[in-house]
């Protein structure tokens, strides 16, 4: 049994880093599980707090991570639409231009939204760039999370 649970615990670290660009995929959370599948095998454990620690921190980072993006787009002078736009722009550059779609993908999508709405080209960029800002400030702190999840993963197993 406890093969399984390292296992899928690994299979989850791998997820849930993946899931750090992937937009569909909840990167940290996945993680999360990963952790918790592991503390649950008779071998390797981690104490209560460090599982409650990292488990706030999960949920801090997921839902910040919905409104930095809305920070940056805002603070750079942007709209609704230029936010729209960012999270449109990713998923089609995720899918159809990978891998450089995932960073193109956001700035292109804010910037046509915005000009959509109306702005000129100099107010469209600014806040294109605000969007891909804040969805790399974000993906960022979700990669440091999970990332350092699957290290503690690692080091456990390993140690």
């Amino acid at each position: 049994m406890d093969f399984l649970l390292v296992f899928l615990g690994a299979l989850f670290m791998i997820a849930g880093i993946a899931g750090c660009v992937l937009p569909v995929i909840p990167g940290p959370p996945l993680s999360y599980i990963g952790l918790l599948l592991l503390h649950f095998t008779s071998r390797y454990q981690f104490s209560t707090t460090f599982l409650i620690i990292w488990g706030i921190v999960t949920v801090v980072v997921y839902v910040v991570d919905y409104f930095i993006p809305v920070w940056g787009t805002k603070r750079f002078g942007g709209s609704k639409r230029g936010v729209w736009g960012s999270l449109i722009g990713l998923v089609i550059g995720l899918f159809f231009f990978p891998p450089f779609g995932i960073i193109i993908g956001p700035f292109l999508g804010a910037v046509i939204g915005e000009l959509t709405a109306g702005k000129d080209h100099g107010s469209a960029l600014k806040s294109g760039f605000g969007s891909f800002m804040g969805f790399l400030l974000g993906t960022l702190l979700k990669l440091i999370a999970s990332g350092l999840m699957t290290w503690h993963f690692i080091k456990v197993f390993f140690i």
